[in-house]
């Protein structure tokens, strides 16, 4: 049976960008492209990432390394270099996905977009609070992702390969910020960073630091298991 899907969700997929879901004019490397130094280091079975808001609530993620092995292991790294810090919520579309991962800082950026991955099969859908890389087409997954607000199942079809989920804070994912929509120029992002969301943007919600947690950590924390 085919999935009907609302055509707002349908504009927002039939464009594209380098590591994400919008077009922005300029080539995307390969998986090719990436130097051996670069590679991330294999990641844990199952690790747990705590996105502190600068709202003050938190996300907790849980990452199943077996769901999606490349793309843990770059979120993995991605989050251990400290990437994700400071990382604004630019794309928000209500009862769909909210989208981030562009680095405030264009040199760093710059960098990392260099380094796409390549794809892992599809092994999991795209259901409500789980965390799956943006992509422009095959192979180039670089470090933009998206949480499904929502069961978007239609995007398993697609390529679009969940590696973890949300068991904390879901709430506060629902409550970001969605005033912008899709407003956010990611061209612009790319070349200016924060500069120009602070400026154009000033009440986008932001991930003030991300860190993966230790399990120390976990026992504290009353996580959704279901």
């Amino acid at each position: 049976m085919t999935t009907k899907v609302p055509h707002h969700l349908w504009r927002a997929l039939t464009t594209v960008v380098c590591g994400g879901l919008l077009f922005v004019s300029g080539a995307c490397p390969s998986a090719a492209d990436e130097k051996d130094d670069d590679k991330p280091e294999k990641s844990p079975p199952r690790f747990h990432v705590k996105l502190e808001t600068g709202a003050g609530k938190v996300v907790i993620i849980e990452v199943t390394r077996e769901w999606a092995p490349i793309g843990a292991d770059r979120f993995h790294h991605a989050v251990k270099s400290g990437f994700y810090n400071e990382c604004r919520f630019f794309r928000v579309v209500p009862e769909f996905i909210v989208q981030f991962g562009i680095n405030g800082d264009p040199k760093t950026q710059a960098k990392w977009r260099e380094m796409s991955i390549k794809d892992d099969p599809v092994t999991q859908s795209n259901k409500r609070g789980t965390l799956t890389f943006a992509t422009a087409g095959p192979d180039t997954r670089t470090t933009q992702l998206f949480i499904n607000l929502r069961d978007n199942n239609f995007l398993d079809r697609q390529g679009f390969s969940p590696f973890g989920r949300v068991v904390k804070g879901m709430e506060t994912v629902d409550a970001i910020n969605a005033e912008y929509g899709e407003r956010p120029i990611q061209a612009l992002i790319q070349e200016q960073g924060n500069e120009y969301l602070n400026r154009a943007f000033p009440k986008l919600d932001f991930i003030k630091k991300a860190t993966i947690l230790t399990e120390s950590d976990l026992k504290d924390l009353k996580l959704n298991e279901s």
